[in-house]
């Protein structure tokens, strides 16, 4: 699998983010959903990846920078086709190198709350994340779940 830097401007990663935004805005309330859209994702504080299998976008995963000692995972996705093949695995273990290649000491993320995503709680918490109370602006809400991981 191939992990490159995209520039969001491609058809199929387009596609596959308003496929994100769309079943994140089915599974949690608007006011609890904090996926970003295409231009939230292209400021400079985000650096986005796109995962390939040959010419076939097999998922995504985004690095926000909080401040220089605290990165925020973004917009993880793994596309329809691709699902129990470990592109999420690949994708997250690629998040986590480039976390700690910039120096960050911690790395976070919010997720929603609801059985639909206890398959994300569950990877995160394979690779050692575990739940936290909110970080950065986010606010105490129940249908948001926080997660951690201590870099050092």
């Amino acid at each position: 699998m191939r992990i490159v830097i995209d520039d969001l401007t491609g058809a199929e990663v387009i596609g596959l983010l308003e496929a994100h935004v769309a079943e994140m805005l089915a599974n949690s309330p608007e006011e609890s959903m904090h996926a970003l859209d295409l231009d939230g994702l292209r400021k400079p504080d985000i650096t986005f990846w796109s995962a390939w299998e040959g010419d076939r976008l097999a998922g995504c995963g985004a690095l926000k920078e909080l401040d220089p000692t605290h990165g925020e995972i973004k917009s993880m996705r793994t596309a329809a086709g691709f699902r129990g093949r470990g592109v999420a695995s690949q994708v997250l273990r690629h998040l986590i190198d480039e976390a700690r290649a910039r120096g960050f000491e911690r790395l976070s993320l919010e997720t929603g709350a609801s059985e639909f995503y206890l398959p994300a709680v569950r990877l995160y918490e394979r690779y050692g994340f575990e739940q936290c109370g909110p970080f950065s602006d986010y606010r105490e809400d129940p249908h948001s779940v926080f997660m951690t991981l201590a870099l050092g």
